[in-house]
């Protein structure tokens, strides 16, 4: 696509701004400008960036094309109600062109009409921005397009993206709780081991005179001298293997071992289990209630989804229904889910109601998170508050016990 450099003034500032445009052409550019209320100045076509200038012009542009998760449900169900309203495309996206204030947004959406203006489809225009809309997103909508449907796929869409992102809040908020309390403590404790404890024991030292201290302090005292001579191996220790993870995470092994682990937990685990369940059926389900052909949609749901079990078993289920197999043979034969999965999936490929049956299985696995979520959190929240104050009442008192040696001394007892 041809680059234009351009020279204008900002509608509120009054100051000039000189950047580059992306447009089919000049009019294009012209179009697109005026959209955002620049007056032009000049307009010429620039040479393609090279090098180190391109890569810092590629991440500039996609800093200033940015939207929330949040701003692209907004985005899917207002242009849903817009087209639903009988408001022609082109229409509708430059009305939420002209009522939003995000820079970032509003750029997006100012593209998207020009591209729509220019004749290409919308599916077209969302192609142009992969960081924002994903291939899950941009296929449902070319179902859509191609079926006549765009209005119910985009209804349809918006929806699931509100639910998978209350899904992911609430698995988030199971996981990160416990993890905040505990790091809070683990500081808490540490501090007051590394920091305060040795003050005493010099102390201790001083004014005990060789009497011997009780079993509970000279623990608490062993720790502390340990901790304190060891403190920087045990923060390298604790960087080290933060850093390991952050990178395990990013390969498919470590994915798939980190993912393992967490089924594994006493209490998250069927949390984990569940989300999982959730955004498989919520998301293949929604992809065939669009139209989309079965293997299209596995693998489509499969380069989605950001867990590596599952992307194994839908690999999997690509080859298997390709050879005539069916999928809920694959899902009961290979993944480690519950048993009623399976069992739902092969109810709705004999009654010819699969898309129904993947939602509804997400809709109860999303209650189901839901309470475990809240259940989870009931239990913890007492038990991380109890084991803190146990750990710092056992460090009081194992400072306190000299200190009633102390004053019996000074008092004559």
């Amino acid at each position: 696509m041809p680059t234009y450099a351009y020279t204008a003034l900002h509608p509120l500032t009054g100051r000039h701004v000189r950047a580059r445009v992306e447009a089919e052409n000049r009019e294009a550019a012209v179009a697109l400008l005026r959209a955002q209320r620049l007056r032009l100045l000049a307009l010429d076509e620039a040479p393609p960036l090279t090098g180190w200038r391109a890569r810092f012009a590629s991440a500039q542009k996609a800093s200033r094309h940015r939207m929330s998760a949040a701003q692209r449900a907004w985005f899917t169900r207002q242009l849903a109600a817009l087209v639903g309203a009988g408001l022609p495309l082109l229409q509708s996206l430059e009305a939420m062109a002209r009522q939003e204030s995000s820079p970032g947004f509003r750029q997006i959406v100012l593209e998207l009409t020009e591209t729509v203006r220019s004749g290409r489809s919308l599916s077209t225009g969302l192609e142009q921005h992969p960081r924002v809309f994903d291939r899950l997103y941009i296929n449902l909508v070319k179902a859509g397009e191609a079926g006549g449907l765009l209005e119910e796929v985009l209804e349809r869409l918006a929806g699931f993206l509100d639910k998978r992102e209350r899904l992911k809040g609430r698995v988030r908020a199971a996981l990160a709780y416990p993890v905040v309390v505990a790091t809070v403590a683990a500081v808490i404790v540490s501090a007051l081991t590394i920091l305060v404890v040795p003050r005493f024991e010099q102390l201790f030292l001083t004014q005990l005179q060789g009497r011997p201290l009780p079993a509970l302090t000279q623990s608490v005292l062993g720790v502390s001298r340990f901790m304190e001579a060891r403190a920087g191996l045990l923060a390298g220790i604790v960087v080290v293997g933060a850093v390991a993870l952050a990178a395990g995470g990013r390969r498919p092994r470590g994915r798939a071992l980190g993912e393992q682990l967490a089924e594994r937990l006493p209490l998250a685990g069927p949390i984990v289990v569940r989300a999982r369940v959730a955004r498989l059926g919520r998301t293949l389900g929604t992809l065939l209630a669009a139209g989309v052909p079965i293997l299209s949609a596995l693998a489509l749901t499969r380069a989605a989804t950001g867990s590596a079990v599952v992307q194994r078993l839908l690999a999997a289920a690509e080859r298997e229904v390709e050879a005539g197999r069916t999928l809920a043979s694959v899902v009961g034969g290979r993944a480690r889910l519950p048993a009623v999965v399976p069992a739902m999936i092969e109810v709705g490929e004999t009654t010819g109601k699969l898309p129904e049956m993947l939602i509804r299985l997400a809709d109860i696995y999303d209650e189901e998170v839901d309470q475990a979520v809240t259940t989870l959190t009931s239990l913890l929240e007492p038990a991380l508050i109890v084991t803190m104050a146990i750990l710092v009442g056992t460090i009081v008192v194992a400072l306190f016990l000299p200190m009633v040696e102390l004053i019996r001394g000074l008092s004559g007892g």
